[in-house]
């Protein structure tokens, strides 16, 4: 079995897999915590594999790292938005 289209297969996945993550938050307007400590973790853990593709010269995993750290950014961002839009109240005039 040749494995040479495995990566970019497996780096196919995961874009795609960030994506239908993306559209859930959006969907859900998600202000939870749970996914945003998972975007911070995952940001930090595709750091470490860009470092890691850049020393092997790998560059689908770079490519991987590299999307999902924008991604996982944006979801972050988005999260912390919508908990921020949350926790505006409208005050009621006073009577």
């Amino acid at each position: 079995m040749d494995v040479v289209y495995l990566p970019y297969s497996a780096l196919s996945i995961s874009i795609v897999a960030r994506f239908i993550f993306f559209f859930l938050l959006y969907k859900n307007k998600s202000t939870n915590s749970y996914s945003l400590t998972f975007c911070i973790l995952n940001i930090g853990s595709s750091t470490l594999w860009v470092f890691y593709s850049l020393g092997q010269h790998d560059i689908a995993m770079l490519v991987r790292s590299g999307v999902e750290i924008a991604l996982l950014f944006l979801s972050a961002t988005y999260i912390v938005y919508n908990k921020i839009k949350a926790r505006r109240t409208i005050q009621p005039l006073p009577q």
